[in-house]
């Protein structure tokens, strides 16, 4: 199944594509798609989408071989892995990995096309997509 055919579903379902994975656990292969909405995901939704796209996927299997589904929220520490995670994540606090090996972590405060700008302690720094090899949003406890 293509992102544009899961999309157009989980739109009827009243939930939006936050990102899919495929993943193993304890040896089982598990397709995951990770939906958010702007009341929150609640369980009710998960499975009103495991009801909705499972007959879908066994007619047009995401992955080869045999998978579980799972669908969930991305939760409050979510990867960041597209521009579009970075654009709705604007005001969270987020931890960056560059190629590089630098860590940063600082408020997130603007994205464009190619860059997203980082409030830290010392200064704002502009950091390109292209540099970052890992990100995710945190929660100060």
């Amino acid at each position: 199944m293509n992102e544009t055919r899961l999309k157009a579903l989980l739109q009827d379902a009243g939930v939006e594509l936050y990102d899919t994975e495929t993943t193993m656990d304890a040896g089982r292969k598990i397709f995951r798609v990770y939906i958010t909405c702007k009341e929150g995901v609640t369980l009710e939704m998960c499975s009103k989408v495991t009801h909705i796209l499972s007959p879908v996927l066994d007619l047009e299997p995401p992955v080869s071989g045999q998978y579980y589904l799972e669908v969930s929220s991305p939760g409050l520490e979510r990867k960041l892995t597209k521009p579009s995670h970075y654009a709705r994540s604007i005001g969270e606090m987020v931890k960056i990995k560059t190629f590089e090996k630098e860590s940063l972590e600082g408020k997130l405060v603007d994205v464009s096309d190619t860059t997203i700008r980082l409030e830290l302690p010392e200064a704002t720094q502009e950091i390109a997509f292209s540099e970052i090899s890992k990100a995710r949003t945190f929660v100060v406890w």
